[in-house]
Order: C-alpha cells, then structure tokens, then sequence
C-alpha cells in the first residue's frame, strides 16, 4: 500500500465508472484492503480529488527545450487534452478543485508555473503573460472552461508554503502575481482587470479570425 497506488486505483475505477460513483469502500475492495487502511494515505475525498488531480497532471509531457515557446506551449496543451480524453471525467474534477480551493495543488502550480516560464523564455513581457493565461484559460490543462473564473477564495488550504517558499518554488508565477493589476471585484479572479481580460481576448479573437480571412 501507498498512497500513488490509492491514487491510481482511484483513477482507474474514476475511468471504469465515473467519479460520482467513487468511494473510499470501492477503492478498499479494489485493493483488497479495509476502508481505514485508505485514511493513512487520503483522509478525505476532496484529499483524494486533488491527489488523483496530480497524479493525471503528471502524465502531460515534460515541456520542450528544443523548439519555440509556440511550439513548446501547444505540444504541453495537446498533451494535456489527450490525458483528459484518457480521463473523460477529470475536466469536472479539475475545475471544481480549483474554485474549491485557496490555491491550486502543488502539481497544477508547478505546472502552471512552467507554462508561464515558456512564455517568459519566449520574450513576452509579463503583463502580456498575465493576458495569455487568461486567454488560454483552461485550454492550458485541455478543456476550454475558464480556469481563472471564481478563484481564488475557496477553502483555507492548512498545508500552503509561506509566500517567500512559494515564491522559491514558483517563481513564474510569483513573478505575475506580483505584476497584474488588482480589481477586487473582478469575476475572473482577484488581481485582474475583468472587462480588460474580456476585450483582450474578444480583439484577439477577432483578429485572428480577421487574420484567417485575409488568407483564404
């Protein structure tokens, strides 16, 4: 017994049955072991949700050194939505942990953290990071809902680092946290200009459709 082998016992029955009919009996039996034993490793569901949210973001490929940010950033989101396709479930999962918690888990930060190290290699400036995650949303992890979008300000996390070991660990996102804007009553997030991020991505949209035009 461990705790990745709880967590991909749980993945396999989440992909066999769905995650609404995933319990901690089910996964016990799975593993042929009684239901406490489970609690050594998980001691609760939403501590099971985030785990098994881990243990999928650690199949999306490694980024690319040998290429471009272009390249290097749409392999990483190919890679993630072929693991969501693997995981039909997960997309839910994901973007309900997000807004349930204070702050990502540590493999979706360190994750998210390496996406915005692409683009800060590929010379964007970080306010125009700032905007590309947000027009990327949640395309970033495979799935086209907005990642940013009610979060934070979810359950208190007791296990979060303190900002200085946050910040050693996540400098990309540090780095940003540290540069946007703050409109407190922004629906897209804390920290962020809601009608700006809106009509950033609508007149990016749109000339890049204007863009395609111009070529046919």
């Amino acid at each position: 017994m461990s705790r990745e082998r709880v967590l991909a016992t749980a993945v396999a029955l989440a992909d066999e049955g769905g995650v609404d009919a995933l319990s901690m009996r089910r996964i016990a039996q799975a593993l042929g072991v009684v239901p406490m034993a489970l609690y050594k490793h998980v001691s609760n569901k939403n501590e099971l949700l985030d785990g098994m949210i881990d243990a999928l973001v650690g199949e999306i490929d490694p980024p690319a050194t040998d290429t471009d940010w272009k390249t290097a950033i749409r392999r990483r989101v190919l890679s993630a939505r072929r693991m969501l396709l693997r995981h039909p479930w997960a997309p839910g999962v994901i973007e309900s942990r997000i807004k349930a918690r204070a702050t990502p888990t540590p493999a979706v930060l360190e994750y998210l953290d390496s996406m915005v190290g692409i683009f800060r290699a590929g010379g964007f400036p970080v306010d125009l990071v700032h905007h590309a995650m947000h027009v990327m949303g949640s395309r970033l992890l495979g799935f086209s809902q907005e990642l940013f979008e009610d979060s934070p300000g979810g359950e208190p996390d007791p296990d979060a680092l303190p900002p200085e070991e946050m910040a050693a660990r996540y400098p990309h996102l540090t780095e940003l946290a540290m540069a946007v804007a703050h409109d407190p009553d922004s629906v897209v997030g804390s920290g962020c200009d809601d009608q700006f991020e809106f009509e950033f991505a609508l007149d990016l949209t749109l000339d890049g459709l204007e863009r395609l035009r111009g070529a046919v």
